[in-house]
């Protein structure tokens, strides 16, 4: 892993924010909940589960959106394997990973192989239950037009595109519209202008949908042609 690890201070007891861009890693208000509705719930899923189902995300973070999509997973008893990529500028050390994730203790038994492998230094981890994860650090800009893999479904949760504009780029929603299998989607709790423009001109059908909380709307899109 890179030596350019995540900054945080901590608020509201466990919450993670980042110094950097000073932004919460998830909610304050429930964390777990604004993910089952905006990532979960905005691509569709359980629903879409199938062998060899792919999910990719910009904005690794705590690693609480892959573990929600794992219990999502174990929960709905879908066949076969499960493939989470995560591509992450700054990530996290262990211990702080740890701290936020212990604020979601119904999580804990999924969250155990990640934490062991990730205070390991593994960037490809097995989490049981047939999902194997794969986090690319750097800059997604580089990293993610190079990748070959092809995503069924993004978790597109990058910190606020007012405070890190660069993760939002139409060259950036570009690769990711590049990287999305026919049929697949993508969710994101931000409903930025500039961010619906950007996934709708590299090719996405976009809609504004209601948000999480105090934020009024999110956007989904979905790759038609």
């Amino acid at each position: 892993m890179q030596d350019q690890y995540a900054k945080l201070d901590w608020q509201a007891g466990d919450v993670p924010v980042s110094i950097r861009f000073n932004d919460p890693y998830f909610s304050f208000e429930d964390g777990l909940a604004e993910t089952r509705h905006v990532f979960l719930q905005g691509n569709a899923l359980p629903d879409r589960f199938c062998d060899g189902f792919h999910i990719a995300e910009l904005g690794f973070g705590t690693g609480l959106n892959m573990l929600t999509a794992l219990d999502a997973w174990q929960t709905a008893g879908a066949p076969g394997r499960l493939h989470l990529t995560s591509f992450e500028a700054y990530p996290m050390r262990a211990d702080d990973m740890a701290r936020a994730l212990a604020a979601h203790p119904g999580l804990a038994a999924l969250a155990a192989p990640l934490l062991a492998g990730w205070a390991a230094g593994a960037c490809r981890i097995d989490l049981g239950h047939g999902a194997q994860m794969e986090v690319i650090t750097g800059d997604a800009r580089q990293t993610l037009p190079r990748w070959r893999g092809v995503a069924d479904a993004w978790f597109l949760d990058g910190f606020s595109p007012a405070k890190n504009p660069e993760l939002w780029q139409p060259d950036l929603m570009q690769a990711v519209f590049d990287h999305t299998a026919r049929g697949g989607t993508a969710a994101t709790y931000t409903a930025a202008g500039f961010v619906r423009r950007g996934l709708a001109d590299a090719g996405f059908d976009v809609t504004r949908v209601p948000g999480y909380g105090r934020k009024k709307h999110m956007t989904v899109a979905e790759r038609i042609k």
